[in-house]
């Protein structure tokens, strides 16, 4: 989403026209976001005010993906969750019982308000036999005053306290684009990842068997790409070049 289709709340030139011709072609398609803050109705908020006209459904989180993760790996499961209303509606929506009290796994989120008390109680619970899951390996997220520590900066503590590593879902484990690829009833064969990220947009889809497509409107800058032991199939400089070539 971010990079790819927005830019600082605002859509980016070519964005809305390659939707819109998906949606007429009848083609299916998810908007990824590592971020688990917000639910899908959220998401579909924002990206109205940027511009863009997605449906509910068409949007996939990192923390939708946690949720129907542990929901195939214990149905009816308990958790204790350090997030906001994105990982804790997506985990009650798949049959989870949140609780402090011997719970199964111990879920970490984003979150813009990390409470000490919280970290130490999730801390404690892993101690005592919770499974450790994180939701997405980044370390900071952004802000009007600069860089905020998140999900993966607070994982980092709590393994440093712990001794136990998360299962971390969220790119770039490939696990999140086959969950999307479920999702949508798709095969990896005939499926397209469009990115802004080396480091896990396109190592994710390398691994899950994707057609990589790097665009330069985010995170990797065309300098860049040379620096890494992989390589995506296609670029662009922006999804404006990628829809004008589809549609030529």
């Amino acid at each position: 989403m971010d990079g790819v289709l927005v830019h600082e709340n605002q859509a980016i030139p070519g964005a809305a026209e390659l939707i819109d011709s998906w949606r007429s072609n009848g083609q299916r398609f998810l908007v990824l976001t590592n971020n688990s803050i917000f639910t899908p109705r959220d998401l579909r908020a924002r990206l109205l005010a940027s511009g863009l006209d997605i449906p509910e459904e068409s949007i996939w989180t990192s923390a939708l993906a946690t949720a129907e993760f542990l929901r195939r790996q214990r149905p009816g499961g308990r958790a204790y969750v350090i997030g906001e209303a994105g990982l804790t509606t997506a985990l009650h929506d798949a049959g989870f019982i949140m609780t402090d009290h011997a719970p199964d796994y111990v879920v970490l989120g984003e979150t813009r308000t990390y409470s000490f008390e919280a970290i130490t109680r999730a801390i404690r619970l892993i101690e005592d036999g919770a499974s450790f899951i994180c939701t997405n390996p980044d370390a900071t997220g952004p802000s009007k005053e600069g860089l905020l520590p998140a999900t993966g900066a607070v994982a980092a503590l709590i393994t440093a306290a712990t001794k136990k590593d998360p299962y971390i879902v969220g790119k770039p484990n490939p696990m999140m684009f086959r969950s999307a690829l479920n999702r949508i009833d798709a095969h990896s064969e005939t499926t397209a990842m469009i990115g802004d990220r080396m480091d896990t947009d396109i190592v994710a889809g390398m691994e899950a068997g994707l057609l990589t497509v790097l665009v330069h409107t985010g995170i990797t800058s065309v300098d860049e790409v040379a620096s890494f032991p992989f390589r995506p199939d296609l670029s662009y400089p922006s999804v404006a070049e990628l829809g004008a070539e589809l549609a030529g």
